[in-house]
């Protein structure tokens, strides 16, 4: 399931469903690019015929680059090392393919995450923003995460009801508008729980006659809701 997600409210804004032979990076052909947004993507969507259609189209992307990809440094900018960012450079595609499809320079942001322990490398067509918000906008990607860990959990992946190519991309829609509609009521309502959270919560009071106000004002948000959530496996009996 290829899913463009928007940040700002957690919400899927493109998905298309395919078989596992179709690789990420080509479903950036069938994204209408938005004129100013920002496109945040892994290692998977490096493509730079694709990625400078971004950059035609006047949108921004940060990417996290791979390590065979070969870069000529131009400029190197100052940093603030305690920030955690390492180094902001401006580079140029240094082998003859990739800079006939990127001709223009690139920004690479080398960032070191103190938490995870991991040295993390960012390309990027924005010149403008500072290096620490390239990274902090990269760190934003984990709501995707976030959003396919919810589908995978409440899926069943291994126990589809259907496996032909309808059943399959039928209980996946009926998941997905479970995710958007919960959305709605989170922003109606002005939650200030997660969007996961409160999927979370609502899964372990299906069964109440309770009203969803009162449901969600009684849990505590700050709790592991990952434990609650698996003491109810109801089809795993």
């Amino acid at each position: 399931m290829h899913t463009l997600l928007d940040l700002r409210g957690n919400i899927p804004t493109f998905i298309r469903i395919t078989d596992g032979k179709v690789h990420d990076v080509n479903i950036l052909d069938e994204l209408l690019i938005e004129t100013g947004a920002f496109y945040v993507m892994d290692r998977g969507y490096v493509d730079f015929e694709r990625l400078y259609a971004f950059t035609l189209s006047l949108a921004s992307f940060v990417v996290r680059t791979r390590e065979n990809v070969l870069l000529q440094r131009r400029y190197s900018h100052l940093v603030d090392k305690s920030t955690g960012v390492r180094s902001d450079q401006t580079v140029v595609l240094a082998t003859a393919g990739s800079a006939t499809a990127y001709p223009d320079a690139l920004r690479r942001v080398s960032y070191f995450d103190a938490v995870t322990g991991k040295r993390l490398v960012f390309l990027t067509n924005n010149f403008t923003l500072p290096a620490l918000t390239i990274a902090q906008i990269y760190k934003q990607r984990w709501q995707a995460e976030l959003f396919f860990k919810w589908i995978k959990q409440h899926l069943r992946i291994k126990r589809f009801l259907g496996t032909s190519e309808n059943a399959v991309k039928t209980q996946i829609w009926i998941a997905v508008s479970i995710y958007v509609l919960v959305a709605i009521v989170r922003k109606r309502l002005g939650l200030g729980a997660s969007l996961y959270q409160i999927l979370q919560i609502l899964s372990v009071t299906l069964f109440e006659k309770t009203p969803i106000l009162q449901a969600l004002q009684k849990m505590d948000y700050d709790s592991d809701l990952e434990d609650v959530y698996n003491q109810l496996n109801l089809f795993d009996l």
